[in-house]
């Protein structure tokens, strides 16, 4: 393949004011690949409510402030312009496309990465936070580390699988529900949500309860769910949800939203032996969630688990769902300067599914 023309600079947006909805467009120097790296052409980027957590420093639980100029994102896709030393032995090639996930990369020996909990190594790399993400026109990216992308699936349909998709698929592989039990979605016509509408109903044959604002009703039911509980229009979630499921409850809830309410209800809408799996982060003080009562939990065998982002794996057979078209992203693309903007019409919970990135 012939050699591309790699530019000595290149355009990025970054968090210029982090705390606030602030982003600007710069100009950086091209990074060289070091040992084991690859420089990516990124295309397009997924924007995620988990950017906007970082920009506006938002979860207490993270360790330090986010740094004025910090590039975000973390659902980059791209093809591969240059290999660094120690490359030729990664399964990777000039041109091929790749993504690159919420962690940007794991030491591979800890503990946690030997028991395949990527999200938990305890030297990871996050994309967006401490280490330039995606919102960039150029990435450095660990050569054994990053994700490749199917033939024939649109860059930009790939971008927000990198996160969105994994991290759905990854928390219903934990949600210990079997085809043709009842699943509860809470956020299911945000960007995480309406994807597992489709991971639950249609790859793993759930009986799905999306549960969301009204205005995301015709998104979640065209994705899968049989039923939907709009949060606006329904004064008691738990009744409603306990006469769709026979007076019993549901099997599965996945919280999706970073919203604490949400956290509240979540174990009063499970039927005995069901189990809630923790996916959104809420922002500012951590706050418990209200139904994890011991009493309840041990009268009905509850359980409730967390779950961040996925493996690799996970990865890698999400992009096979959506090549193979059992699942697809609803999203509208936008160019780099945008981003401001999108992440206002985030806070005001504006954006029905995903936002994409135009990194041209």
């Amino acid at each position: 393949m012939a050699s591309v023309e790699i530019p000595k600079r290149y355009k990025a947006v970054v968090y210029d004011k982090p705390g606030t909805i602030s982003t600007k467009i710069e100009e950086l120097d091209t990074p060289e690949p070091g040992p084991g790296e690859v420089l990516i052409n990124l295309t397009h980027s997924g924007v995620c409510h988990s950017d906007f957590g970082v920009m506006m420093n938002a979860w207490k639980t993270l360790p330090f402030p986010t740094q004025a100029g910090q590039v975000g994102g973390h659902e980059g896709v791209g093809k591969i312009v240059k290999l660094g030393p120690g490359t030729e032995t990664a399964a990777v090639k000039i041109g091929q496309r790749v993504g690159v996930k919420w962690m940007a990369g794991i030491c591979e020996s800890c503990e946690a990465c030997r028991a395949g909990f990527d999200a938990s190594c305890f030297s990871g790399k996050i994309s967006g936070y401490y280490t330039p993400g995606t919102f960039q026109q150029y990435a450095l990216a660990p050569a054994n580390y990053v994700t490749p992308i199917p033939d024939g699936l649109d860059s930009a349909a790939a971008a927000p699988m990198l996160c969105a998709g994994v991290t759905v698929y990854s928390a219903l592989r934990k949600a210990n529900a079997e085809a043709g039990n009842f699943v509860v979605l809470l956020g299911a016509g945000g960007g995480l949500g309406h994807l597992a509408v489709q991971f639950s109903a249609r790859a793993i044959g759930h009986r799905v309860i999306g549960v969301d604002h009204s205005s995301k009703k015709e998104l979640v039911l065209s994705s899968g769910a049989e039923h939907f509980i709009g949060i606006d229009e329904t004064q008691d979630i738990v009744a409603a949800v306990k006469e769709l499921t026979n007076g019993l409850g549901a099997h599965a809830v996945l919280v999706l939203t970073a919203n604490n309410a949400a956290y509240a209800s979540s174990l009063d809408l499970l039927r005995f032996g069901g189990r809630v799996v923790c996916v959104g982060i809420p922002e500012h003080d951590p706050v418990p969630i209200k139904s994890a009562l011991p009493g309840l939990m041990v009268a009905k065998s509850l359980q409730v688990v967390g779950s961040a982002v996925g493996n690799r794996k996970e990865a890698i057979d999400t992009l096979d769902f959506a090549a193979r078209g059992v699942v697809s992203t609803h999203y509208r693309v936008e160019k780099m300067d945008a981003l401001t903007s999108i992440f206002e019409d985030m806070n005001q919970a504006k954006i029905s599914g995903r936002v994409v990135l135009d990194l041209s």
